[in-house]
């Protein structure tokens, strides 16, 4: 499984790619933060984490909109697996905007 992981990864190596455990508590201890998920609008709507706001990677205007966003803040990407988000965060990371990435994607958030 770590292998696929690694694998779905290639190209975002410069990415920061943190597990649900730490991904959540970079998350909830950084002033400034934006969880952003990156998947469609019908998987968001088909349930997200509280707060997060969607910003479809596989819409034609991710890229436009990904550029609207405030260098200020820092984003905390997801998806179905973290492959997408891991992409987005590669593209985002590129305009300058800092961003992590949850590896294994939205089921890997912490319950608790």
């Amino acid at each position: 499984m770590f292998g696929k992981i690694l694998k779905m990864m290639q190209g975002t190596s410069n990415v920061n790619h943190l597990s649900g455990t730490a991904f959540k508590a970079k998350f909830m201890e950084t002033q400034n933060a934006v969880i952003l998920d990156v998947r469609t609008k019908a998987e968001y709507n088909g349930g997200h984490l509280k707060g997060a706001k969607n910003l479809d990677f596989f819409s034609s205007n991710f890229g436009a909109e990904a550029q609207k966003l405030d260098k200020t803040k820092i984003y905390f990407l997801y998806c179905a697996s973290g492959n997408r988000s891991g992409k987005a965060c590669k593209m985002m990371d590129d305009l300058g905007l800092q961003t992590f990435n949850l590896v294994g994607g939205v089921g890997a958030w912490p319950k608790n």
